[in-house]
């Protein structure tokens, strides 16, 4: 898959496509029935199948402190693209040019002169252009005009639910990781570098890998039961484990959230690996300790809880 950071393919210039358009955080259902109707049309009319995003988030720009945690950060975006057959993806700086456009600037600018669009597909509620004038009518007419076709994709219906990546959140929040998986099609995820951290696992007998966090906040937060994957030489396995998603108020106050996976009966050193935690099932809230001994046996009783969860699920 091809990814560029403006409007303009190969070569910087326009190169036709089938496009969509949108944010895509979280690539649940909703956008992978969105994703494969664009790959039909694009492998039907010989055309790469073409996604145009935007970094930072229109939300993020406008109301940064109100914005909503993310599901997905742009590389997770990027991989998850790229797994459901997308040819290229044009990540767009939305900056006060862009938010000032108007819709029919919008359409003369980006998706003719830059994208060179002949089929294109968005979402039923989708809204462009300065103050969101522009909608799906604007849209057919300027490509009844301009010689593109344009189709609006139905909100989906998942098991009697809509689906949206604001859902999603929230489910999330409620630590429903059971039901966030069936929207998603996948269990939740967070993708990042294991760093040094402060060894206070260690010390207290559970060792950690410290998973970097690129976002201001997370969807979720308390300990969970998670799977691991992405360990060099390991292919596809996965490691089960105990892990800990929030600000660690027993250490401090105030401190930034921090992901820690401890690992079960695994000793191996994996440092500066780019791994992938997949979250199955909650085990309850994060909380304040009195002392680092009361935090220990908490630990060790999760840690617990963890191996019942597993083997349960491999006695089906």
């Amino acid at each position: 898959m091809q990814v560029f950071r403006s409007v303009y393919g190969p070569l910087g210039t326009p190169s036709p496509c089938v496009l969509t358009i949108g944010n895509f955080d979280g690539l649940h259902r909703g956008h992978q029935g969105l994703l494969e109707r664009l790959v039909v049309r694009a492998r039907a009319l010989d055309l790469p199948a073409t996604v145009m995003t935007f970094e930072p988030h229109p939300r993020e720009f406008f109301a940064p402190e109100q914005a909503p945690p993310r599901l997905t950060s742009l590389r997770e975006k990027l991989e998850l693209l790229a797994a459901h057959g997308v040819d290229r993806v044009h990540v767009c700086a939305f900056n006060r040019r862009l938010a000032a456009l108007s819709a029919e600037d919008f359409i003369q600018q980006i998706l003719v002169d830059g994208l060179a669009v002949r089929h294109l597909f968005v979402g039923d509620d989708f809204r462009f252009g300065k103050g969101r004038r522009g909608d799906f009518t604007l849209l057919q007419q300027a490509g009844r005009a301009r010689g593109f076709a344009v189709e609006a994709m139905q909100t989906v219906i998942w098991q009697g639910e809509r689906v949206s990546s604001s859902y999603v959140r929230e489910v999330l929040a409620a630590g429903q990781l059971e039901h966030a998986a069936s929207l998603l099609g996948r269990p939740y995820a967070i993708s990042g570098r294991v760093m040094h951290g402060d060894k206070i696992g260690r010390q207290m007998g559970f060792p950690t890998a410290n998973i970097c966090l690129k976002r201001k906040s997370a969807p979720l937060a308390g300990v969970f039961a998670v799977e691991l994957t992405g360990v060099a030489g390991d292919n596809a396995r996965s490691w089960p484990g105990a892990a800990s998603l929030g600000t660690r108020p027993t250490i401090a106050a105030g401190l930034k959230p921090v992901l820690e996976v401890h690992l079960l009966d695994f000793e191996r050193d994996i440092y500066g690996t780019h791994v992938t935690v997949n979250f199955l099932h909650k085990l309850r809230d994060e909380a304040r300790f009195d002392s680092l001994e009361e935090l220990t046996a908490h630990i060790a009783r999760d840690v617990a809880a963890v191996r019942d969860y597993f083997q349960n699920m491999k006695n089906g």
